[in-house]
């Protein structure tokens, strides 16, 4: 009899007991095909189109493309299409090549390199970065490499992945998000127990959408000694008057020890950063492994610098993108759905168990809506939802397709909190 997969998720295939990987993988693709049989497989869909408020996607079973409102591109402001940044990254390539060649500390650091490093230094008024291939490597290897066995690692339970892989080798104690009594529980135990504490926070949350309430715990960190690490990767060129993110939000600039990111999402382009004092900057090009043996970034990365001024230079596309977060949210809880706390431009509908969340994504995607289901472990078992990421570039005719589709759904699926 075939096995019910109905409450499945990714996570239970992770590590199964007594099965060997090969059997596990076996196993794995029959749970991929349920859900390819059932049309809830929305994900590695291929597509057709640059990334875009639209995009022609292949469809399983489609012998044709089909055109959809994008609502799973972290390109807050569009700059991967904007033709300034494009002109950029043309012109370093037709000076550079295609390629950097070697690791930093060998040969593979360029002009463009340091001329990166410092602009997005200067951006959060510090005066040194190091950079890094990924954001996931930014966080994963720079915490690898400051914390060890004496140490330990104070994290918000909703952090990213790329912070619970950096922390592996050190100790670690969570705390409910954004709870801060339990977070001051934690450092009141941990004060005189660890060589180099840290408090590991997003500014913007990846999954909900709010933010940290980095003021109180900034002034919380360090009253009990400890450093606060924030990773602002959806923040920034979102959220501040000027797009400096949660930091220039909360006027936090001198209260951050430890400023990570990525240049993936509004900026457009391709890898991470960290922002530090100029001593544990030096101190992690030469110790963090994953930096120190990585072929570094090609020339294309000229497209950020352009990107970081145009955050500057053209504020409207932030403001476009506010006008759009405001008409999406309201229009969605117009219609009784649940959006949360979100404070930026990742819009999530709460639904609630999985194959319902599954089943929404499908509709949403046969209306022309390509939305990510998100389940366990991104999020709790009981608080599956369908993510959306808000674009400047979306159009009103864009969002009207997107309300009209969870109006058809939402009574079909009888989403909690729907009127």
């Amino acid at each position: 009899m075939p096995k019910d997969y109905t409450n499945t998720s990714f996570k239970d295939f992770e590590n199964i007991a007594g099965q060997d990987v090969f059997t596990t993988a076996v196993e794995f693709q029959e749970y991929l095909d349920y859900l390819k049989r059932n049309g809830h497989l929305n994900y590695r869909i291929e597509s057709l189109s640059p990334v875009g408020p639209e995009m022609n996607l292949m469809l399983p079973g489609d012998s044709g493309p089909n055109r959809s409102v994008c609502l799973v591109s972290n390109d807050y402001l569009g700059f991967s299409q904007h033709p300034k940044i494009k002109e950029a990254v043309i012109k370093g390539t037709e000076m550079f090549g295609t390629g950097s060649g070697a690791s930093p500390a060998i040969g593979g650091h360029f002009i463009y390199h340091q001329q990166l490093e410092k602009k997005i230094a200067e951006f959060y008024r510090r005066k040194d970065a190091i950079l890094y291939t990924t954001g996931y490597t930014a966080n994963s290897a720079t915490l690898q490499c400051l914390l060890h066995k004496e140490d330990i690692a104070i994290l918000d339970m909703a952090v990213h992945a790329s912070i619970y892989e950096g922390v592996s080798k050190t100790n670690v104690k969570t705390f409910l998000h954004n709870n801060l009594e339990m977070l001051e529980q934690v450092l009141r135990m941990a004060k005189d127990k660890y060589r180099t504490k840290m408090v590991i926070i997003d500014g913007v949350y990846s999954q909900d959408g709010d933010l940290a309430p980095l003021d109180r715990i900034a002034e919380l960190t360090h009253r009990y000694g400890a450093y606060l690490v924030v990773d602002d990767a959806h923040g920034i060129g979102v959220v501040g008057e000027n797009g400096r993110g949660v930091i220039e939000h909360y006027n936090a600039f001198d209260q951050v020890d430890i400023i990570t990111g990525t240049f993936s999402k509004a900026l457009g382009n391709i890898g991470g950063y960290v922002i530090a004092k100029p001593e544990l900057i030096n101190y992690l090009k030469f110790q963090s492994k994953q930096h120190l043996f990585s072929t570094t970034a090609t020339p294309a990365v000229l497209g950020i610098i352009r990107a970081i001024e145009l955050i500057d230079e053209e504020p409207q596309w932030r403001a476009k993108l506010w006008q759009n977060i405001s008409y999406l949210k309201n229009g969605l809880t117009g219609l009784g759905l649940d959006v949360g706390t979100t404070a930026s431009a990742v819009v999530p509908v709460k639904v609630g168990d999985i194959p319902r969340t599954l089943e929404a994504g499908r509709r949403l995607l046969r209306a022309g809506v390509y939305t990510n289901p998100i389940m366990y472990p991104a999020v709790s078992k009981k608080d599956a939802r369908i993510r959306m990421n808000v674009m400047a570039t979306h159009t009103t005719e864009h969002l009207d397709k997107v309300l009209s589709a969870f109006a058809d759904i939402r009574d079909l699926l009888f989403i909690p909190g729907a009127r």
